[in-house]
C-alpha cells in the first residue's frame, strides 16, 4: 500500500518529506485542488520539490501544500502519475504528458 504524507510548499516543508524512495507529488492550492503532479525518483525527491518552489527553476504558481505518495518502484509511480493526470488534469501539466 503507497504510503502518503503532506507538507507545506516552502522549504522547510520540502525538506521534512521523506525521500527514500519514488514519489508521486501533488502541489495544491489553498481550496485543496492540484495545481501540478509530477514523479521523482528516490533520492531526488528534495531536489525536484525544491524546483517548484516559488524560487526554484520551475515554480508551480499557487501551490500551498505538497502531498506526496511513496511507491517500491519507480514504474509504479510513473504509471500512477501518468493515471493521475488523466484523471485530474492539473492546470500547470504539459498537456500530453
Amino acid at each position: 500500500m503507497p504510503k502518503k504524507k503532506s507538507a507545506k510548499a516552502n522549504a522547510d516543508g520540502v525538506k521534512s518529506l521523506a525521500a527514500d524512495k519514488p514519489v508521486v507529488y501533488r502541489h495544491k492550492n489553498k481550496s485543496g485542488g492540484t495545481e501540478y503532479i509530477g514523479s521523482a525518483t528516490r533520492g531526488r525527491v528534495t531536489d525536484r520539490l525544491t524546483e517548484h518552489l516559488p524560487s526554484g527553476k520551475d515554480p508551480v504558481r499557487g501551490a500551498s501544500k505538497v502531498e506526496i505518495t511513496q511507491y517500491d518502484s519507480i514504474a509504479k509511480a510513473r504509471a500512477a502519475e501518468a493515471r493521475a493526470i488523466k484523471r485530474e488534469q492539473p492546470k500547470q501539466n504539459k498537456k500530453g504528458k
